[in-house]
């Protein structure tokens, strides 16, 4: 299915899984994990050893020197080089430099954006995928609410609450004038 070269056809093939991914009022972290399960059984469906939290190149900074950083997610595939995903909704520079790690090593490297804001896309050869989603205020002192719906299920957009003024009454039916006969 996959060949050597093959990073563009993998970006799409994630692309299309998670453009089905619908929830409604989910938490950051309800999101992400979501996001996550959906990355793992797109790499299952493919037939690949997948690992969450796998090792990633990068080692830790002091004090924790010796340890290395982890991955949202790990491919092995039979042919083709492994497939790395992180999932995030901010803008981290340390993921991209994992990322660009992750790369010069010889993996494809994702990195899955999720959010309401506009996607930069990561240095080359990182590659971008989007999961654009609504966010709404959460209940008092629970943090905000994130929703994706499909296209067919969206709700309509709010109406302004700004009246339009007075309007005088018009009686029906309109009487027309000779300019105008019935």
């Amino acid at each position: 299915m996959y060949g050597a070269d093959d990073s563009e056809q993998v970006v799409a093939s994630l692309a299309r899984q998670l453009d089905g991914l619908t929830f409604r009022d989910a938490t950051t972290d309800q999101v992400t994990k979501l996001i996550i399960d959906s990355v793992v059984g797109w790499g299952r469906a493919a037939g690949w050893r997948v690992y969450r939290r796998a090792a990633s190149v990068v080692p830790l900074p002091p004090p924790l020197s010796g340890q290395y950083s982890v991955l949202d997610v790990a491919c092995a595939r039979p042919a083709g080089p492994p497939v790395v995903v992180e999932v995030d909704h901010t803008d981290r520079r340390r993921t991209v430099e994992k990322l660009l790690a992750e790369a010069a090593a010889g993996r494809v490297a994702i990195w899955v954006r999720w959010g309401t804001g506009r996607f930069v896309a990561p240095p080359p050869p990182v590659l971008l995928v989007t999961c654009p989603v609504t966010r709404l205020p959460g209940p008092a002192g629970q943090g905000r609410r994130y929703s994706r719906l499909p296209a067919d299920d969206r709700p309509p957009p709010a109406h302004s609450a700004t009246g339009i003024g007075s309007v005088d009454p018009v009686a029906l039916p309109i009487p027309l004038d000779d300019d105008h006969p019935r």
